[in-house]
């Protein structure tokens, strides 16, 4: 790490920045989907906290698709995908 001088204000650089640049952190992720089950949901916390992540991503998604921000997935089978 090292920092940059001769600027308005110093700052720190990373070496390997570019390689977590993209992610996102474990505790931002679930505060996001906290947020997401106990404000938009309305969910308790205690319910938030027990319910397996499969099953609250399946709601999360279920919810979105009531509010019309997301569509349902297709389910494909092979006649759809190599035709006659």
């Amino acid at each position: 790490m090292e920092v940059l001088k001769g600027t308005a204000r110093n700052v720190v650089s990373e070496e390997n920045s570019k390689k977590r640049s993209n992610r996102v952190m474990d505790g931002e992720t679930f505060t996001r989907l906290y947020y997401y089950g106990t404000v938009q949901i309305r969910m308790s916390a205690d319910d938030f906290w027990l319910t397996p992540l499969g099953l609250f991503l399946d709601l999360r998604s279920c919810h979105k698709q009531f509010l019309g921000i997301e569509k349902a997935g297709r389910v494909w089978s092979i006649d759809d995908v190599i035709p006659l």
